[in-house]
């Protein structure tokens, strides 16, 4: 067996797992968790990127000697160099409100649908696209020579070399999905440097080793390799789904839900477009046709929002709260901000002449209601639009642990979902650096590798879906 670490870095959370891995064996060990904790400075909402390396440092530290090092994590968000290769300041947080407005001047420029077709990224308003619009004025980006992506920062500071992960750059709205390459085209007609990027790399690609002071500080013995993973954390998740031969949709759980499928090649449709579905790069030639709905940021809010709270307790007593009261929209971009989560959920409700929930309890199952109800548009839209059916859905991600969201799940799309595993992201990152040592072959023999040896709960759906098509017509409104 060989070991890897995965380092896995989310919006609330970071950790540095250790995946061990043979011809038929895989296990899963958390060397070391930290948080990851956002900035609010005078000039806005800030990742601690400093805070994030010293948690992998003390990660890798605590991971022991390893074979290779992997990185993913969140998409869209990057750091500046200047031309000696310094950070100009902390990476800025996708939740900001620099965009806001952004995305009006971009499209008088290149229409929505002309956007859609080169990049086949949906709209969001914190597209990295959107971001480097914002900053076009400011001394930061002219003194800028270097533009790095969250993990491909990270591992430039224990490597040393430069490079642009694939996967992770298809979600800058700069990189069209056909040729797989940038849209050199779209970023001339916008005024983007595409020479800011390092060249792009592939997953599987050396990414370089060590240096000599990383090692000195994590106590490991050189070399040590660092490997290109599908470094944005949803691609390296949906890697480690654990299919079969079945045709399944995947929703990947976490702050935020990625609902859709695998496919091919893209779907670049105008009616695509309206319903604002994603083209992202895959593992392996792969898109990644999903749509993104809020997830259990909502939650988490409400969670901050209320203090002290036992998880475990307030799911038990959502789950006896009458299914379907009051739902509101999962994908609006009014829950996209941070605070007074209870507080806008309850005002949506009360917009929508809806029962508006008060308690905890209430709260937390119209989000949960809500959350399955957008999984199910979500999976019923990306068959109609990509024309592929599918027979099941497999939840991966953070959510597997919330039981009640996973059949609710269920019930809503009226399919058995398939829950597991949980640290999918993980394991997308340790598979693929074990495939670059010969470990395991293709997609589909990670997949079998991952269905014998992760534990797998399959939820039948329950009570038809009559319910959930009233609820739904309920939040489209007269």
């Amino acid at each position: 067996m060989r070991a890897y670490a995965a380092v896995d870095l989310g919006a609330s959370s970071g950790r540095v797992m250790v995946g061990r891995v043979g011809r038929h064996e895989l296990k899963l060990t958390e060397a070391h968790r930290f948080a990851n904790r956002p900035v609010r400075v005078p000039e806005g909402l800030r990742w601690d990127v400093l805070a994030l390396y010293a948690g992998v440092l003390d990660g890798l530290r605590a991971a022991g000697q390893v074979d290779s090092v992997g990185i993913d994590s969140w998409a869209v968000d990057y750091g500046l160099l200047d031309a000696d290769g310094a950070l100009l300041g902390n990476p800025v947080h996708y939740r900001d409100p620099r965009t806001e407005g952004v995305a009006e001047s971009v499209l008088a420029t290149v229409p929505a649908g002309e956007l859609y077709a080169a990049t086949g990224l949906q709209y969001a308003p914190f597209n990295t696209l959107y971001q480097l619009t914002a900053a076009r004025s400011t001394a930061q980006l002219a003194y800028a020579r270097r533009l790095l992506m969250l993990p491909d920062l990270l591992s430039y500071w224990l490597t040393g070399r430069q490079g642009t992960e694939l996967t992770n750059a298809s979600t800058t709205q700069l990189v069209d999905p056909g040729t797989r390459d940038w849209a050199y085209d779209l970023a001339g007609r916008l005024g983007i440097d595409l020479d800011l990027f390092a060249p792009l790399r592939r997953p599987g690609d050396p990414a370089g080793e060590l240096r000599p002071e990383v090692l000195e500080e994590t106590g490991l013995t050189g070399p040590v390799p660092v490997t290109a993973v599908a470094s944005h954390d949803t691609a390296s998740a949906v890697a480690a789904v654990p299919a079969g031969d079945e045709r399944f949709a995947y929703i990947c759980t976490g702050t935020w839900s990625l609902a859709g499928l695998e496919l091919d090649a893209p779907v670049l449709t105008e009616e695509s477009r309206a319903a604002n579905f994603t083209n992202e790069l895959g593992l392996d030639g792969t898109v990644r046709y999903l749509r993104n709905i809020m997830g259990l940021w909502l939650l988490q809010e409400c969670v901050r929002a209320w203090g002290e709270h036992d998880l475990g307790d307030l799911l038990h007593a959502a789950a006896e709260v009458p299914a379907l009261r009051s739902v509101v929209d999962a994908g609006d971009a009014a829950f996209l901000a941070p605070g007074r989560m209870p507080e806008r959920i309850a005002e949506a409700c009360r917009a929508s002449g809806q029962p508006v929930p008060g308690s905890p309890a209430e709260i937390t199952r119209c989000i949960l209601d809500s959350l399955a109800l957008a999984h199910r548009r979500a999976v019923r839209d990306a068959q109609r639009l990509a024309g592929h059916p599918v027979d099941v859905v497999h939840v991966v991600g953070g959510g597997v642990r919330n039981s009640l969201l996973c059949q609710l799940t269920a019930d809503a799309c009226g399919l058995p979902v398939v829950a597991g595993p949980t640290e999918a992201a993980a394991l997308g990152n340790v598979l693929v650096q074990a495939r670059t040592h010969g470990l395991v072959g293709d997609r589909a023999d990670m997949r079998r590798l991952l269905t014998r040896t992760q534990p797998l709960t399959r939820y039948e759906p329950r009570g038809g879906t009559d319910p959930w098509r009233a609820a739904e017509a309920r939040l489209a409104g007269p």
